[in-house]
């Protein structure tokens, strides 16, 4: 009796799974439609605007640094509703809060005045958004495509069951072109907490805007993903938007702008020094020799080589460093090797800084128990590590650098040498490594490159515990004005949390970080 129960229910299981594996399916890509980007913009405001500058620094990009978070928005809101032709927005998070429902409404607007927009979401974080997106997929002048797809809509869970290889890679690239003249690339996605109109915990992060030969680069790559074999027009996925679809955004739209919180946070966009700059043509630019690096978008397959990834194409670009490297990076997993990378470096001399998040500050723990595995042997090893802060109250009002009080690092960033500087999406984890495709820019700025070393120098231990080791004994040390405390144990956290980090830290899970 106790055989034919557990043939029955192996027999069941096998049929569940078979019907999972049949609805998960995704349809083919014959009825697709074939686009590209849009040269023709020469003559549209931005193309008019920006030519002048071009044609004074032949061969070269001019890039701003967006740190400011407020000025991060501004610049894709303004972008938007400058737009007269076409505008490709490539995201792997999109929330439809105060700052997401905005530009949402923007891309509605902008299709009205007669711009194709061309919109590239990863699937990943799309829960809850299918009717916004079939809404907007409806709109004549608007296309709408999900990268990489989970075919079973709800519940989500149902599509690891049986395709839990493809579905763990994802599209973290992200990029904002407008008439193919103005881009924006970093780590920010859409959401309130990237644009500083969260009221909890912000991220501190950074993008580049760029015009020049680099945009056309950010236009051809955004063609290879868009047309990638796992790119899926939102019509072979989702319901057919109600007509009434598209005026519910515009209503959503115009209930945020009416509330307090829009009202005070769109009154500080337009108050920006940055607004006023870009406005008036008076951006101070860096101009320098940049290049748009990327994984191909078949990594999520599965189908491409070593030398194809990011990774391999940021070496080829810098080089073996040859004095000094500081890196920025919120999810810092170095793994084995990345150990021994940054160990032979600092045994040639080299000196290397690496800031990332404190436990405390950290939006996943896991990931940080990744790092911790790693922590001593980087600092016996000569790496200064920095962690930063959950700030709070305590930073000080004049403190420069990373953001507002409360913030979690984001930013994606390194410099080489004083000389070289990648600011984009790519984390230095194994799931950045090896799984999700990433973009960024490779910039030849030796400013840009010391303005990142002046934050380590000046910024970077007023906001950040520099980690130690005395006695060999872990030491967190926090500069409070004129003293310094010292941490025998990762500060502000409980006895329990930092014992299941610890545990974490020994699960062999470090490859899916």
């Amino acid at each position: 009796m106790r055989t034919k129960r557990i043939v029955l229910a192996a027999v069941s299981l096998a049929v569940i799974l078979a019907v999972v594996d049949r609805c998960n399916a995704l349809p083919p890509l014959e009825r697709r439609t074939r686009s590209r980007a849009l040269t023709n913009t020469a003559d549209t405001h931005l193309g008019l605007g920006v030519a002048p500058l071009v044609a004074a620094h032949p061969r070269l990009s001019g890039v701003y640094a967006l740190q400011n978070a407020t000025d991060a928005f501004a610049a894709r809101y303004l972008l938007a509703s400058a737009a007269e032709r076409t505008l490709d927005v490539q995201y792997y998070i999109w929330h439809r809060d105060l700052s997401g429902t905005l530009l949402m409404q923007t891309l509605v607007d902008a299709a009205d005045r007669g711009v194709r927009v061309r919109l590239l979401l990863d699937d990943n974080n799309t829960a809850g958004l299918d009717e916004a997106l079939a809404a907007l997929d409806a709109h004549p002048r608007i296309e709408v495509r999900l990268f990489n797809p989970f075919a079973i809509r709800t519940p989500r869970f149902a599509g690891y069951l049986t395709d839990f290889p493809r579905l763990n890679r994802r599209m973290h690239n992200k990029s904002f072109t407008a008439d193919n003249q103005v881009t924006i690339i970093g780590g920010r996605n859409v959401g309130d907490e990237y644009f500083g109109a969260a009221d909890g915990v912000l991220f501190a992060d950074l993008d580049v805007l760029a015009i020049g030969p680099v945009v056309r680069e950010v236009s051809d790559d955004f063609d290879r993903y868009w047309s990638s074999g796992s790119a899926f027009p939102v019509a072979l996925l989702l319901r057919p938007a109600k007509p009434e679809a598209i005026a519910a955004i515009s209503a959503m739209a115009a209930r945020v702008q009416r509330d307090g919180r829009a009202v005070q946070y769109l009154s500080a966009v337009k108050r920006s020094t940055f607004v006023r700059q870009i406005e008036g043509s008076a951006l101070p630019l860096e101009w320098a020799a940049t290049r748009m690096i990327s994984d191909p978008p078949e990594k999520v397959l599965g189908d491409s080589t070593d030398r194809e990834l990011l990774p391999a194409k940021l070496r080829n670009l810098f080089g073996e460093p040859a004095q000094q490297v500081d890196l920025v990076s919120p999810y810092f997993v170095p793994g084995t090797q990345g150990v021994e990378m940054f160990s032979s470096l600092t045994r040639r001399g080299v000196r290397v800084r690496v800031l990332t998040n404190a436990l405390e500050a950290t939006d996943v723990p896991i990931v940080h128990a990744g790092y911790a595995k790693r922590r001593r042997a980087l600092l016996q090893n000569g790496v200064k590590l920095w962690e930063l802060r959950s700030l709070g109250e305590t930073r000080p009002a004049s403190a420069p650098g990373f953001g507002s009080s409360g913030a979690s690092l984001h930013a994606k960033t390194f410099a080489v040498d004083r000389s070289r500087i990648f600011v984009g999406s790519f984390n230095f984890d194994p799931r950045s490594a090896e799984l999700n495709t990433e973009n960024g820019f490779v910039i030849e700025s030796p400013a840009l490159a010391r303005r990142l070393s002046e934050v380590f120098d000046r910024a970077v231990p007023v906001n950040a515990y520099e980690v130690r080791i005395a006695d060999n004994r872990m030491q967190w040390v926090e500069r409070r004005r004129d003293t310094n405390v010292v941490h025998d144990a990762e500060p502000r956290m409980g006895r329990w949390k930092r014992i299941a980090v610890a545990l974490l830290s020994v699960l062999p899970i470090e490859p899916l970080l």
